[in-house]
């Protein structure tokens, strides 16, 4: 084909919604969820149409502070990345592995059988497209790849929504992993909305997700309509507040293992793991044998866990990290040096999650920085490594 950008309007937007649905996927994007009397929040769930998408809503979130606000306009996508990392799709909370039936002296293990829906997932940011490219590296590009998470991702289409504004938490340019992405996903849409203009360009990355818009769109983007869209995606660049300075980052961790920062840090940190639940990277699991009354049939299950849980460093002579301290320091060095000698990349995208979701607001991109400082005060270590 020619040309990778075309125009759309809502209509045909909607139509690649409808068409996505017609070849067996089920389109999962961002919803405006209401729970009791509780304020609304955005969430990830299947959608049929654009409508199901929230319009005009637009999320206000800090360090440990998160809210949705309605802004009345006609934009779809004002959503930031959210609570909801997609990770789930790729890697569920809990998946069911197998069945062990004893019958007398025999035992017979069942592979239970997953069920897969294929799964198109609409709206995704630049920051998550990039996180799930990371896990890519972790499951299918290990030695023995997981073969559920590459069945997932065979069947799943990605389509991104460039990021026209930004979120005080955001960092992504740091991270390069946007405000526009470039890699890891099959169709780019940037929504423009400028008075009474409110129309989509969307580029094809993908054969698949080229046939896929060339089916529905109107027309191609003029290089006007297309350098309109750079400058969205630039202004919103512009736009961030935060960074982290990555040069050098893992050596300056690792070389700061003992840094009193470490205490201060824990002094603050509640250990509630939510900063690792709403992660687009963190992928630990622990797997769990759940027998009932009868002694024929267990059930062998994996589930999410997170490295600030105590248990997950429990080995035979105890557990390893029991503070909090060595627990944050654990992940930190993981998720931004470490990972690196494991996957050759950062496993920080750089879309601030963890400080939205910190209940006590630790911002990384104030913490890391503190590392450079000289180490007065010196504490002694709780041993842990």
């Amino acid at each position: 084909m020619e040309s990778v950008r075309w125009f759309l309007d809502e209509k045909r937007l909607n139509s690649l919604l409808e068409n996505l649905s017609s070849q067996g996927f089920t389109n999962i994007g961002p919803r405006l969820v209401h729970r009791d009397s509780l304020n609304p929040v955005l969430e990830l769930g299947p959608i049929e149409s654009i409508e199901d998408l929230p319009r005009g809503w637009h999320e206000e979130q800090g360090p440990g502070r998160y809210e949705v606000v309605y802004r009345n306009d006609k934009r779809l996508f004002s959503h930031s990345p959210g609570a909801n990392a997609w990770k789930r799709y790729l890697q569920p909370p809990r998946q069911r592995i197998g069945d062990l039936i004893t019958i007398g002296d025999i035992s017979v293990w069942k592979q239970y059988k997953q069920h897969r829906p294929r799964y198109a997932l609409f709206g995704v940011r630049p920051c998550d497209a990039r996180a799930i490219l990371i896990l890519d590296r972790v499951f299918i590009g290990a030695q023995i790849p997981d073969e559920e998470y590459r069945a997932r991702r065979d069947e799943m289409l990605i389509i991104v929504t460039h990021c026209a504004e930004t979120w005080e938490t955001c960092f992504c340019e740091s991270m390069g992993s946007g405000p526009r992405a470039t890699d890891g996903f099959d169709i780019g849409i940037t929504e423009i909305l400028e008075g009474l203009k409110h129309y989509f360009i969307l580029e094809g990355a993908t054969d698949r997700g080229r046939m896929l818009v060339a089916e529905v769109a109107l027309r191609e983007a003029t290089s006007d309509e297309w350098m309109e869209a750079c400058k969205i995606t630039d202004r919103a660049r512009e736009s961030l507040s935060r960074m982290l300075k990555t040069e050098g980052l893992p050596e300056l961790l690792m070389s700061s293992l003992e840094h009193p920062n470490w205490n201060s840090i824990a002094e603050r940190c509640l250990s509630c793991a939510n900063c690792t639940m709403v992660c687009p990277t963190c992928f630990c699991s622990t797997v769990e044998d759940i027998t009932g009354f009868s002694t024929e049939r267990s059930e062998r299950w994996r589930r999410w866990i997170s490295c600030f849980e105590e248990e997950f460093s429990a080995i035979h002579s105890g557990v390893v990290r029991s503070s909090t301290r060595s627990r944050y320091r654990q992940w930190l060095t993981h998720k931004l040096a470490t990972w690196f000698d494991q996957y050759g990349t950062s496993g920080c995208v750089g879309c601030g999650r963890c400080i939205t979701w910190c209940p006590v607001g630790i911002d990384i991109t104030e913490e890391v920085p503190k590392f450079c400082q000289p180490e007065s005060g010196r504490e002694v270590s709780d041993g842990a490594r």
